[in-house]
């Protein structure tokens, strides 16, 4: 079970999970600064909704994240899921369910396992992730006899309110006798208790071996980075039989373990065992992800082979070590408000500080500790000037994750113009006596807005805040509306903070002649962010702001504070835990922390500034979760340091597969994997409207012998196959690509095949979901030799700093080639590469209609071989099958040279003109015309002096695209 940033409750004596406002989103001031997509109505189907995949599953509505208890039952999978049923944020954890006949066409089930509430409907117990077993001998006794029941092995995760088991996490029962259509709790739950916070994620199977035959459970103490191994012989008595763990990557916790057996290259005879952790943080290009380890299994104790040993260290200069006991020469600025000289004290930390969780992965005695006074100090470090003679600056960086934002400021403040409303009002005063228009229950109590309570980073002591501002809290609904203003500057700026919704029911509204012209909106976090609206062409006109609160549920408010009419926009304010190389006093080189305190290596290429002056510079600008930064052993050096991570075994590289676990009950010969398609890092925050997340396409994984060992291969499962539109496939062969070049190809429901020869450039690829401005890249850098999606520009990337990223993994030509099979599915790309041995997930949200596949180089020219886009038939909601295309048929596959060959064809437009071909060298190129029915018929003859070969003949059609048949022609009679 996985954990959002907003529950602080889960890690109440952690300090870096303790935060009173939640999480602090910088770049979504850019968003809230412009026009919102409009709203889509309440009742719009989900396949209209922009974002919304059309072969991959979603729940209809609300909110989803871990897929749990995935299950084969006769011929039927069952995917079970963390689901909250009332809102499209993390909370209410319960257990959806989902079915499908072939895991691609999926029916939404009624509520599975709700959360459990008490006589008083308090909630008790959470429903977190685990797993469903066929109970086929009804060991538990669950069922009558000869049955076998379906059991779910879950996580309870007992809240404050349970008179017992407050803050416990133990694994419990429920068990179903129709299918999985109804589920009852055991009465003696939890049937695994070690009185642990961090206790959860059981992945249950039937283990039959040397060791004997029983249940076995794989779960976490997800804190420890310890898979905890059980067995039972009734699945509600359990005995431990060993951990697994700490290994590998532990820059965050360890959660949803899983452990299977696969032959290796298929053979039956040799099998090795695979344990899976998903951990978040920690993963190699950020947040969240998935490791595993390939090793054995013999009942008892997992032992691994693919565990990495020290990571060896490239020689260069040291010029920072923090050991000998000062900061040796560096600025120090510490918080002038710190009763404890924090962040950096007056010498560098000895390792880990009161409070902290363990500190790990830095060398020597010493180390930049930005934790002196926990997270609510700031500061900054900044070193003597050097001179840049190295090719590259290496560094161990961990801590906080909060980037540094270009651009930004460190203070709180508001641009230059007139203040039309700051909220600072006299006692005997409130919005409605001032000439505010309050509705629904903001106007129950006029006194109660403005408000002096919630939100941070506000001016003064008084704000809006729409929880405040009723008797409702969250539930509150109702618009305040103010007076009249002149737009008398360029920019409306403000400081808004709170709920973020896509469907218009939670804004600020800018409005100018009675209609709404601007929107904004919060990023949920309380947490208030400067953002501004460009007001230029309503120059002289006057305005109103309106707050419209029609939002309920968690984070259904808003909070505003001084708003301001000028002629430049609000500076937004950086709330960074950053390192950064300054050269001419601008940040060109910078990295932060992973929410981890485990320090890895950042590698900064400088060649470029050989000779200049420059500086390191280290701010800890937040002071909030995570609002710290750690670093350690700044080095000089002529080649770049590789991360630890670098070397782990990922089951994906990109930055949106975590929690993947495989199906229980599928065939001996096959296991089947599937993972949820989102980043804790922006989890609650992607743009979708009416709900939120998705499932990856499931895959199947194998065992296979590589130079270091058995590793997995992926590929998506084989029923994918029946969705390709293969009639409308289109492929573009042996085309130069030297810049940007057009491919006249499209999709957004797709698998796009290419073959690329790198040639002379330095970087070539695709762009997909593109509209000529911005698009997703997907490429391969020759120069670094790895393979990556650059999604920087995808479409909407500013609602979290955590988005916009570039991903990237090693990978070796093969005789120059990179070949490549993608999926793409309106929101989202799945890259598989080396035959499935390297696999890379993200999502991107692309602008409307943003469906273009182009080509793109630099440095020179590269050639695409082949790509071949075949548009995926829609497995999900009621989304209409494409048109028959049309179809051509020859009238005989075999002719001798010198022959006439009749072509015929169906299915065009009706008096569509049409070129049909025999393609060597354009031979017999003929002309005709479909008639009222779209049907075609030419005889084209065959040269008699064409040698024999194999041929095409090739229909073109209107719009370039082309219809092609495959012709032998034999020697002449």
């Amino acid at each position: 079970m996985t954990y959002s940033s907003d529950r602080p409750h889960r890690r109440r004596s952690i300090h870096r999970w303790i935060r009173t406002t939640g999480a602090l989103t910088i770049a979504a001031a850019t968003v809230l600064g412009g026009i919102t997509a409009p709203a889509l109505a309440a009742d719009a189907p989900p396949e209209d909704e922009q974002y919304r995949p059309l072969v991959h599953f979603t729940p209809e509505k609300n909110w989803m994240n871990d897929p749990n208890g995935m299950v084969f039952v006769d011929g039927t999978y069952h995917l079970f899921f963390q689901h909250n049923p009332k809102g499209t944020t993390w909370g209410n954890m319960s257990w959806g369910h989902a079915t499908s006949p072939d895991l691609l066409h999926w029916e939404e089930q009624p509520l599975a396992i709700p959360q459990t509430f008490d006589e008083n409907g308090a909630s008790i117990e959470d429903i977190f992730s685990g797993s469903i077993v066929v109970d086929e001998n009804n060991s538990a006794g669950f069922g009558p006899e000869g049955s076998s029941p379906l059991v779910a092995v879950y996580t309870s995760a007992y809240t404050p309110q349970h008179p017992q088991l407050a803050g416990i996490q133990a694994q419990s029962l429920a068990y179903s006798l129709d299918e999985g259509q109804t589920w009852t709790k055991y009465e003696g739950n939890p049937v695994l208790n070690r009185n642990s916070a961090n206790f959860r994620d059981p992945k249950v199977f039937w283990y039959d071996g040397p060791a004997g035959a029983y249940w076995v459970m794989a779960a976490v103490e997800a804190t420890d980075h310890k898979v905890v191994l059980y067995k039972s012989a009734d699945l509600k008595s359990w005995e431990h039989l060993s951990d697994f763990g700490p290994a590998n990557a532990t820059s965050g916790i360890w959660e949803c373990p899983d452990l299977f057996e696969l032959p290796v290259d298929g053979d039956p005879g040799n099998t090795k065992w695979v344990m899976v952790v998903n951990l978040n943080p920690g993963h190699v290009n950020g947040g969240s992800g998935g490791q595993y380890f390939v090793g054995d299994f013999d009942g008892v104790t997992f032992t691994s082979e693919s565990t990495d040993g020290p990571l060896e260290l490239v020689d260069g200069e040291l010029f920072a070590g923090f050991d000998g006991g000062d900061y040796e020469g560096w600025t120090v600025s510490n918080d002038p408000d710190s009763t404890q000289n924090g962040p950096w004290g007056s010498a560098p930390a000895a390792g880990t500080l009161d409070g902290q969780m363990t500190v790990a992965g830095y060398l020597g005695d010493g180390l930049v500790n930005g934790f002196i006074g926990h997270d609510g100090t700031v500061g900054s470090l900044e070193s003597p000037a050097f001179t840049i003679d190295d090719d590259y600056v290496n560094l161990l960086v961990g801590g906080g994750e909060h980037p540094h934002v270009p651009g930004a400021q460190l203070e709180n403040v508001p641009p230059e113009g007139r203040v039309v409303f700051d909220f600072e009002l006299a006692d005997d005063e409130n919005l409605q006596t001032t000439g505010w228009e309050l509705t629904g229950d903001f106007a129950i109590d006029p006194a109660l807005n403005p408000s002096t309570r919630g939100g941070d980073y506000y001016l003064g002591a008084e704000r809006i805040n729409t929880i405040e501002g009723g008797p409702n809290a969250d539930g509150n609904t109702g618009t305040m509306t103010s007076p009249s203003f002149a737009l008398d500057g360029d920019h409306v700026s403000f400081l808004i903070g709170g709920g973020q919704r896509a469907d218009g029911s939670l804004q600020l509204e800018l409005v100018v002649d009675g209609k709404v012209v601007r929107t904004a909106t919060g990023a949920n976090s309380g947490l208030l962010q400067w953002a501004s609206w460009d007001v230029a062409e309503f120059e002289g006109q006057d305005a109103q702001v309106r707050i419209r609160d029609e939002a309920t549920g968690g984070w259904g408010h808003l909070t505003l504070d001084h708003v301001v009419v000028g002629d430049e926009p609000a500076q937004i304010r950086s709330d960074e835990t950053s390192v950064s190389l300054i050269v001419d006093g601008e940040v060109v080189r910078t990295a932060t922390g992973a929410n981890s305190e485990n320090l890895d290596w950042v590698s900064w290429d400088v060649r470029e500034f050989s000779g200049r002056e420059a500086s390191i510079r280290i701010v800890d600008n937040n002071r909030f979760g995570w609002g710290h930064i750690l670093v350690d052993q700044v080095m000089f050096s002529d080649a770049a340091q590789s991360t630890a991570a670098e070397g782990y075994d990922w089951l994906d590289w990109g930055r949106d597969y975590y929690a993947a676990v495989s199906y229980s009950g599928t065939p001996a010969d096959s296991r089947i994997m599937q993972g949820w398609m989102n980043n804790w890092d922006y989890a609650g925050e992607i743009p979708t409207s009416t709900w939120r997340s998705s499932n990856t396409l499931p895959r199947e994984v194998v065992l296979v012998n590589t130079s270091d060992g058995p590793r997995l291969r992926q590929e998506v499962v084989s029923q994918i196959d029946a969705q390709l539109d293969v009639s409308s496939a289109r492929t573009r062969s042996d085309v130069t690509v030297d810049g940007d070049t057009g491919l006249d190809l499209s999709g957004d429901v797709a698998k796009v095949e290419l073959a690329l020869r790198l040639g002379d450039a330095e970087r070539a690829g695709i762009t997909v979901f593109s509209d000529g401005e911005s698009g997703t890249k997907i490429g391969y850098d020759a120069e670094t030799e790895r393979v990556f999606i650059d999604r920087t520009d995808s479409g909407n990337v500013d609602f979290h700093p955590a988005f916009a990223s570039i991903d990237d993994a090693p990978l070796a030509l093969d005789d120059g080639m990179i070949t490549l099979e993608v999926y793409l599915d309106r929101a989202s790309v799945e890259l598989f590469a080396a035959d499935g041995m390297l696999t890379m997930t993200d999502q991107v949200f692309p602008t409307a209609g943003a469906d273009e596949i182009t080509a793109w180089s630099e440095g020179g020219a590269a050639t695409i071989e082949s790509i071949t886009v075949t548009p995926l038939i829609p497995t999900m909601w009621d989304v209409p099958e494409p048109a028959p295309q049309p179809t051509i048929e020859l009238g005989q596959t075999s002719i001798a040279a010198g022959g006439s060959l009749l072509v015929t064809g169906s299915g065009f437009d009706a008096g569509e003109r049409l070129t049909v071909d025999l393609v060597a060298d354009r031979i017999g190129a003929k002309k005709v015309t479909a008639d009222d029915a779209g049907d075609v018929s030419r005889r084209v003859p065959v040269p008699g002096n064409l040698a024999a070969g194999e041929y095409t003949i090739a229909v073109t059609r209107a719009d370039g695209s082309v219809i092609e048949k495959a012709l032998i022609v034999t020697s002449r009679r």
